[in-house]
């Protein structure tokens, strides 16, 4: 039986001693719960042994009631533990010296998404960098990778850090958030007291979850995470927040799904089986119709494409929801050579300037590039790719607990 993090932590008393005295501190959102459900928060007051300090909700609050991006959450005091709990995504992004006064040790358990933008590991970046400066100690509650250990994508490029891009990795970077944590404090040379509790029990690349253990119930760590297929498609379907494409959002199937009003899902989904259909195995694509009820082309009946990385149509060693999306809007290009694709500057995506938002969430301009080059072919993409996910690999294994 599967242990996550906060799990093995209120269980073994020998794990909590080393906190004796000290005053903690949470960083949570709605999916962090033991496996009775409990929300962290609430099981961490219930000890003896642990003085509870403050709490920390990240990007759509630590109550996860924020529906949309760049939705701001306020600071307050919590009603039923009398601590303070400060937005990490309101005024600051990064703690400030006065949220850091008021403990000694931070505990992290957040779910992520094992996706480069899902911006939980930017806030993990940002409170270790925040504890080296004030002398503060950083605990992950280890959680799985929904994802499962496949890398995909090219590496943020120089001049393309922000809040949904933290260094320089892929899209789809194959660790847990206490993986993550490890390997930020060796890139950017932290002098940092960090530690994990890792889980017991995990098998990351293990059927049938293949990075989420199906004895586990999913609780949205974010209002538009619904399920394990989102989370798969997620490093692909994150890319329509540049795009002019609906994603889902105002639906009941967000980031699993493309479309618009003005497109022909079918002929899209026959072009990119034309043009590249070895980036369409390990799932399966069908033609949908919706209406969001809220964002883009909110009230208009779409025709759309719905990812089903799932059931017997998923294979988690070949599936690639990174260059699926790509061949999206490839296809669509094809299809509509003058199609208003992106997003323009005007729309200044997690707060960026000078930058398409397209660009912003793939760390560089290389994929737009290629979708808008009418004689770039799939291998094209590959060769920009490969070599990054290969290079991303090797750097990333001296970080890997599972």
């Amino acid at each position: 039986m599967i242990q996550f993090g906060i799990d093995r932590f209120l269980a073994d008393p020998s794990l909590r001693k080393p906190l004796e005295g000290k005053r903690v501190a949470l960083c949570a959102h709605p999916a962090s719960v033991t496996a009775d459900l409990v929300h962290s928060l609430d099981a961490l007051a219930a000890l003896d042994d642990i003085t509870l300090a403050a709490a920390f909700g990240p990007q759509h609050g630590i109550k996860g009631d924020k529906q949309d991006n760049m939705v701001e959450s306020d600071d307050f005091i919590d009603p039923v533990h009398n601590i303070p709990v400060f937005s990490l995504y309101g005024e600051v992004r990064r703690p400030t010296a006065a949220m850091m006064e008021p403990w000694d040790v931070l505990l992290v358990d957040l779910q992520d998404l094992g996706c480069r933008i899902y911006t939980f590991i930017t806030t993990l970046l940002y409170l270790l960098e925040a504890a080296a400066k004030h002398g503060k100690q950083v605990i992950v509650l280890d959680r799985p990778n929904p994802a499962g250990r496949p890398v995909e994508g090219t590496t943020l490029v120089p001049g393309y850090e922000s809040f949904v891009g933290a260094g320089p990795m892929p899209m789809r970077h194959g660790l847990t958030l206490g993986e993550m944590g490890h390997w930020f404090v060796k890139h950017f040379d932290l002098d940092v007291d960090y530690s994990v509790i890792a889980m017991e029990g995990y098998a990351i690349e293990g059927a049938p979850g293949f990075g989420w253990p199906t004895e586990r119930l999913w609780i949205n760590p974010s209002p538009n995470a619904p399920n394990v297929n989102m989370a798969r498609a997620y490093a692909g379907t994150v890319m329509l927040e540049g795009a002019t494409l609906s994603e889902g959002r105002g639906t009941t199937r967000p980031l699993e799904l493309f479309g618009a009003p003005d497109i022909e899902a079918r002929a899209v989904i026959r072009t990119m089986h034309e043009l590249a259909p070895h980036w369409l195995e390990g799932c399966v694509l069908r033609e949908t119709w919706f209406e969001p009820t809220f964002h883009k082309h909110v009230g208009q009946l779409c025709h759309g494409v719905h990812i089903h990385a799932e059931g017997k149509f998923y294979d988690h060693e070949v599936f690639k929801p990174w260059r699926l999306q790509a061949l999206g809007f490839k296809a669509i290009r094809t299809i509509f050579p003058g199609y208003h694709l992106w997003r323009g500057e005007e729309f200044k995506y997690e707060y960026t300037e000078g930058h398409l938002a397209i660009d912003v969430i793939n760390g560089g301009p290389a994929l737009r590039e290629w979708v808008d080059d009418r004689q770039a072919t799939a291998a094209d993409l590959d060769a920009l790719a490969t070599p990054d996910e290969r290079a991303w690999r090797e750097e990333r294994s001296s970080s890997l607990l599972y």
